[in-house]
Formats: structure tokens, sequence, C-alpha cells
């Protein structure tokens, strides 16, 4: 049976196609190939209540495990690269994408700093040991593109470093995909006042201050320097093959739903019905006899 397209009702998603100067809510003008836009029409663009919210993010989390099975069945590779400024939401729209997948089939990279034998490999080779195998899908948080970002803004790589990476991601990405590997990238744009509010939260909640680190502090003292950087990575990378999706992300509610809508209307798919599960009868005892219970170290019941 031929797969179709994503039977998801949600909100549709708009590509942007223009040549033309125009302004990113994350930084200077951008100047190049066209990027597409994941944004909801703009009579939508209120918030989301809490209660249409979790409605629509169960009912597509309920599509991503269709989707999941129909990878698994059909033995499909899929690559999907987070990136955006600190404080955008990557890690919270992973976490919906995951949150009811099997972590066996869908799982998620979050590489580290490069250890000094990593630094002296093929820049990707640290990546290519984390790409899917047939019946897998592997979120990056955060990918490749780091010496575009932060090794580029900080200087961790040198220019000619970052000239390299500029020529040859293209060719690795077309390389991936001509060997059957479904690529997506999604960008999430994040204003300089949003980021601020949640770097603010993060100071001000003890459970997630840990996710402000020295980095992105100094980082967004050089939000201007960011924004180039991203402007150029995005004139060399946002290819056909392998095109750039970026994700209006103020608002994280509505960022997450249009991602994992958008997520799941990029690979065709139908819901392969499982066959039905019945519990078979427990097994009898037939006298065996039990250790007693005060054998046992139990956890206090504080409460």
């Amino acid at each position: 049976m031929q797969a179709v397209p994503c039977r998801c009702e949600g909100k549709p998603v708009k590509t942007k196609k223009s040549q033309k100067r125009s302004k990113s809510t994350d930084g200077a003008a951008r100047k190049g190939p066209a990027v597409r836009f994941i944004e909801p029409q703009k009579k939508d663009r209120r918030k989301i209540s809490k209660k249409v919210y979790n409605r629509e993010l169960r009912r597509l989390q309920v599509e991503l495990v269709e989707l999941q099975e129909w990878i698994k069945q059909k033995g499909l590779r899929v690559v999907v690269l987070f990136e955006g400024r600190d404080a955008a939401g990557k890690g919270g729209v992973i976490k919906r994408i995951t949150a009811e997948l099997n972590p066996r089939i869908c799982r998620v990279v979050a590489l580290g700093t490069p250890t000094e034998r990593e630094k002296s490999q093929w820049y990707f080779q640290r990546y290519v040991a984390h790409l899917p195998a047939a019946g897998e899908m592997v979120l990056f948080d955060r990918s490749w593109y780091n010496r575009a970002g932060v090794e580029r803004v900080m200087g961790f790589c040198t220019e000619q470093e970052h000239r390299e990476f500029l020529r040859s991601c293209p060719e690795f990405e077309c390389m991936l995909i001509r060997s059957g590997i479904l690529l997506i990238k999604y960008w999430f744009s994040v204003s300089d006042e949003e980021q601020e509010k949640r770097f603010q939260d993060r100071i001000n909640d003890v459970v997630k201050r840990w996710k402000l680190s020295p980095m992105d502090l100094e980082a967004r003292s050089r939000w201007v320097e960011y924004s180039k950087a991203k402007d150029e990575m995005f004139k060399h990378t946002d290819i056909k093959q392998a095109p750039w999706y970026v994700v209006p992300a103020d608002n994280k509610r509505r960022a997450r739903l249009n991602c994992i809508h958008h997520l799941l209307s990029m690979i065709p798919y139908r819901d392969l019905k499982p066959e039905p599960i019945k519990l078979p009868p427990r097994q009898k005892d037939k006298g065996y006899v039990r250790p007693p219970i005060t054998d046992q170290t139990f956890v206090p019941e504080v409460y």
C-alpha cells in the first residue's frame, strides 16, 4: 500500500521564498538563499491556552508513535538537527517529541566538548558514529554546526577551519542523503528580549539554574557576532537537498506544535495497525513458597 502524508489537521506551514533582505527575529538582516519559515497565520498569533496546547500535543504525539512504527518497519534512517541560540527552545521540543517514543528507535544525541583525540580527527567523524541504522531516528541537540556557531564566535576554531567547514558541510550532507538518510534541519529563532526573559527565569529558579552556563552568558554578550555567524552559515548551508527550516520560537507552545507538525509532514507514512494484543494467563505457582517478606529491605515510606 502506498504511503500517504501526515494526516495532521493543525495550522498550515508557510514557506517564504525570497532573495530580498529580510530581518529574522534573532539577529541582523540576512541576504542569501531563501529560508523556509514554519510559522502560524497572523490571525493565530495569540497565545495558545494550556488546554488547547495539551490537546494538540497529545494528538501530534500519537502521530509520532505511528511515524516511529513506520520508520521501524520500513527500515528508514532519519536524522533531525536542532540548532538555535541558547534558550531558544531546542531541548523543549526534543523532550516533547521523544516523550512517548521508544528510546531504542528514537534517540537523542547531545555531544559535549570534543576530546583532544576527537580534535585531531576529521571534524565530522565524531558525529558519524551516532548516525542511525535502519529503523532508527536520531535527534541532534546541536550538531556539526557548532563549528559555524559557537566555535566560530568564541574562537575555538581557526579562520581556515571555519572556511573549510562551510565548504565541506554541504558535500557531507549530500553524501548522507545519497546514502539514504533523511536529513531535516531546524533553526529555532528567538528574539533578544525573549532570550533575556528566559535567562532571568533560569537565574531565579533553582531547578533551572544548571541550564545557564558561563558560555551562555558570554554568548549573549556577543549577540551580533552570533547573528553574523548564523547568517553566513545559512548562506553556505541552506541547500536544496538539505534546507534550513526556521521555527519562530518566542512562543514556546506554538513553536513546539509547529515544529512537530512540520516534522510529521516531512516523512510520508501511514498508520500500521498492530496486531491485537492479548495478555496470556499468569503462571500458577504450583506449590512454590516464596521467602519471608521480612528478608527484604524496603525504601522508607516517608510520604
